[in-house]
């Protein structure tokens, strides 16, 4: 158990008559980037509380670096840092004495505080602006300052609860590549959650798919890339007709059907064979020229599991 960082044994947590978290194992060894992907409501940020002894499981238990979070919450919490979706800063404080103030809380001398404050804000490329209200910032450099506040006092485990929520999709990939690095240089081990696969495929070495509090699957993206759904046929030609679509479309072997321009795309079920689908179009007066087939993306894989998956609707943010 040493090698882990985070360890669960049936770990669950109801909200009245909801299950937010489902008996759920996993196991997150240390020094890696975990990313747990799912969509709104699957049950993410619950988890995080829990790791972090902010809530109380209804049965089963977590390990966190070796401690118990129900019981040691505080010990847990002084070994971690943590991103949330909202930055959290003092917006009227400048971006260092919203750091200062924190290396502060954190316990550290004022050389170490300072040095580290350098250290960070030069990473993340805020020394020259340290004087500026940190209210004054775009949304993806206050989260850069959320970062460098978590990493301030050298923690263990980092905590990110979808730090790249509300960000323009050009400031999420050189915040990833920056936490990458860090991650790296400092030793720490990453959990992060998100909605999107861009996300953790970009930076996460492990990646576990959440839905309804249940983990569905777990493994690198390319583990992941092997199992759970069919290749995807490329269907080059002429005369796809609608009637021709549908009939297709009900195939056993078929998962969906994407008419495009001068091509169809097919998605196969696991055990999915191409020749009676092109067979069918071919009798059904279609012109196929060309038949590629394409190995499935991990997008298709992730689509392919939550649709495997019935959703149990609920609401509210505490379950997101």
């Amino acid at each position: 158990m040493e090698h882990l960082a985070i360890h669960t044994d049936r770990l669950s947590r109801k909200f009245q008559n909801i299950c937010a978290v489902d008996n759920l194992n996993l196991a997150v060894e240390r020094g890696t980037i975990y990313g747990l992907l799912g969509p709104s409501g699957s049950g993410k940020s619950t988890l995080v509380r829990l790791l972090l002894g902010l809530l109380e499981p209804t049965s089963g238990h977590a390990l966190v670096l070796g401690l118990d979070p129900a019981r040691d919450g505080a010990a847990v919490r002084a070994q971690c840092g943590v991103v949330l979706q909202s930055p959290s800063l003092y917006g009227r404080l400048s971006i260092e004495q919203n750091l200062d103030l924190f290396g502060r809380i954190w316990g550290l001398n004022a050389p170490e505080r300072n040095r580290r404050l350098q250290e960070l804000l030069t990473h993340f490329g805020l020394w020259e602006r340290r004087k500026e209200a940190a209210a004054r910032l775009s949304r993806g450099m206050q989260q850069r300052l959320s970062l460098a506040r978590a990493l301030l006092p050298r923690p263990t485990l980092l905590f990110l609860d979808q730090p790249a929520a509300g960000l323009e999709a050009g400031s999420t990939e050189p915040l990833h590549r920056e936490l990458a690095i860090l991650a790296a240089e400092e030793d720490v081990t990453v959990f992060m959650t998100t909605e999107t696969l861009a996300d953790a495929e970009q930076i996460c070495r492990r990646i576990g798919l959440l839905r309804d509090g249940r983990l569905l699957a777990e493994g690198t993206p390319q583990e992941l890339s092997r199992q759970g759904a069919g290749a995807r046929l490329e269907i080059v030609g002429t005369g796809f007709t609608d009637a021709m679509i549908a009939l297709v479309s009900r195939r056993r072997e078929v998962v969906r059907v994407e008419p495009d321009t001068g091509r169809l795309w097919i998605d196969l079920q696991p055990a999915g064979h191409a020749a009676p689908v092109v067979n069918l179009l071919v009798e059904s007066g279609a012109q196929v020229e060309q038949v590629l087939r394409h190995q499935p993306s991990l997008a298709s894989i992730y689509r392919a599991i939550l649709e495997q998956t019935p959703a149990t609707p609920y609401a509210g943010e505490e379950m997101s």
